[in-house]
C-alpha cells in the first residue's frame, strides 16, 4: 500500500499496539540501521534507556541491545517494557515525520496488554516517558511472580467456553490456599488464557471434566509476568500503580484518537478516568474478543499493527478471517449463515453478530514491514 493510499484510509483505520512477548526486537535492528529512520529510532531508544536506568537504578543501553540483536529475558523484563514502548513510539513518529500520516486522524487506537499504556500515552493523555515509569517501577516484582506461574491456553473446538463456570472453578481452586489461578485474556469465544501458580493449572485440568463442553488446556513452556490476573495482588501491584499514577502530570484530556480499551472492551477513556482504567488494567483480564467485535461493528477497514513483530492481534484477525471464509464458502445472506458446519461457536454468534462477516474485508498492515518496504 502506498503512503497516499494509507493516508486516505486513516479515518477508517485503527492503530493496534502490541504488548510484551518473549521476543521483542522484531525488525527494529533494520529500522535502526535505516538511513531515513535510524536517527528517530535511536533517539526514542536513548530516551527510554534514560528513564529505565533512572527507575531501576541499573545501566540501560537499548541502542546497544538492538545493535547486538540481543533479545530480552525475564531477568531483563524492565528493559523489555522500555524497548517495546520506545519502538512503538519511534514507529509512530516515523510515520508522521516521514510520511505525514498522523495517528490522531485515525478512528481509534487500541493495545494488547502493555500496548494499551502506549496507545493512551501516544493519544495525548499522558506523557509517554512518565507513563513508562509505572510499569518499570513494578517490573521487578511482576517478573519475580512469573517464576512460579504457568501460562495455559484453554480452548474448545466446539461450543463456546463457559466463562462464568471457568471463573467459578478458578475461585474454588484459589480458596484452597495452595496457589492462585486466574483468567488473563479472552482471545475469542472458544479460547482464553489462564495463568496459574504452582500446580493450579493441573488441578484446573483435572476438575474441568465436570463441564459438559469438551475443552483442551495447553501449557506454554515460556514464563510470563502474570499481568491481568489476581496473582499481582500478592505484590500490591494494583494499589502501587494507582499511587504512582496520582502524581503523573496529564491524564485530564480525552484521547485523540479514541482508545478502545481491552480492560472494558469499549472506547471508555474520557478526560477524567484514565488513571482508574489503567489501575484496573493491572488485574483485569484482557477482553480482546470484545475489542475485535467493536472494530468489526465500526466502519474500520484497516488495522495498522504497531511495534516489533506484533503477533496476537494480527493472528486473531487472520484466524477469524479464515474461519468466516471457510464457513460462508463464498456465499452471502442467510444461506451463508446456515452453512456453518466446522465451527459451532461461530455458528452461534453469526446470527446475532453479523458484523463478524466483515472480517475478510479488514486490511492488516504490520507497520515495521510497511516502513521498511517504502
Amino acid at each position: 500500500m502506498k503512503p497516499s493510499e494509507l493516508r486516505a484510509r486513516l479515518e477508517s483505520s485503527a492503530f493496534a499496539f502490541r504488548g510484551y512477548n518473549v521476543t521483542n526486537l522484531g525488525r527494529t535492528p533494520e529500522l535502526l540501521e535505516h538511513p531515513a529512520y535510524g536517527a528517530t529510532v535511536r533517539e526514542c531508544l536513548d530516551s527510554a534507556s534514560v528513564v529505565c536506568a533512572d527507575v531501576t537504578g541499573k545501566p540501560t543501553d537499548l541502542v546497544g541491545r538492538v545493535e547486538r540483536r540481543e533479545e530480552t529475558s525475564l531477568e531483563t523484563y524492565a528493559e523489555a517494557v522500555a524497548l517495546v514502548m520506545a519502538v512503538e513510539h519511534a514507529q509512530i513518529r516515523i510515520l508522521a515525520e516521514q510520511f505525514g500520516i498522523e495517528m490522531k486522524q485515525a478512528q481509534f487506537s487500541l493495545g494488547y496488554s502493555l500496548g494499551e499504556i502506549t496507545a493512551v500515552a501516544l493519544s495525548g493523555v499522558i506523557d509517554l516517558h512518565e507513563a513508562m515509569r509505572v510499569p518499570l517501577t513494578l517490573a521487578e516484582d511482576c517478573a519475580e511472580l512469573a517464576h512460579d506461574v504457568t501460562l495455559g491456553v484453554l480452548f474448545s473446538r466446539g461450543k463456546l467456553l463457559p466463562l462464568n463456570a471457568i471463573r467459578k472453578l478458578c475461585l474454588e481452586i484459589n480458596q484452597t490456599g495452595q496457589g492462585v489461578i486466574g483468567l488473563s485474556a479472552v482471545l475469542s469465544p472458544n479460547s482464553i488464557l489462564l495463568m496459574g501458580q504452582g500446580d493450579t493449572l493441573d488441578r484446573f485440568k483435572e476438575a474441568m471434566s465436570q463441564f459438559p463442553e469438551r475443552m483442551s488446556l495447553r501449557k506454554n513452556d515460556q514464563k510470563f509476568p502474570p499481568m491481568h490476573t489476581p496473582i499481582v495482588w500478592q505484590r500490591n501491584v494494583c494499589d502501587r500503580a494507582a499511587v504512582l499514577m496520582q502524581t503523573l502530570s496529564g491524564g485530564l484530556v480525552a484521547p485523540a484518537p479514541k482508545v478502545l480499551s481491552l480492560v472494558t472492551g469499549k472506547c471508555s477513556y474520557t478526560d477524567v478516568n484514565a488513571r482508574q482504567i489503567l489501575q484496573d488494567w493491572t488485574d483485569h483480564p484482557q477482553l480482546l474478543w470484545e475489542a475485535v467485535y467493536e472494530i468489526l461493528r465500526s466502519d474500520v477497514d484497516t488495522i495498522i499493527h504497531v511495534g516489533p513483530e506484533p503477533n496476537i492481534m494480527p493472528a486473531t484477525f487472520t484466524r477469524l478471517k479464515e474461519n468466516v471464509e471457510a464457513e460462508t464458502k463464498g456465499k452471502i445472506g442467510m444461506r451463508a449463515l446456515t452453512s456453518v458446519v466446522d465451527h459451532p461457536w461461530l455458528k452461534r454468534l453469526l446470527p446475532e453478530r453479523t458484523a463478524l462477516l466483515r472480517a475478510p474485508a479488514i486490511k492488516q498492515i504490520v507497520l515495521e514491514d510497511w516502513l521498511l518496504s517504502q
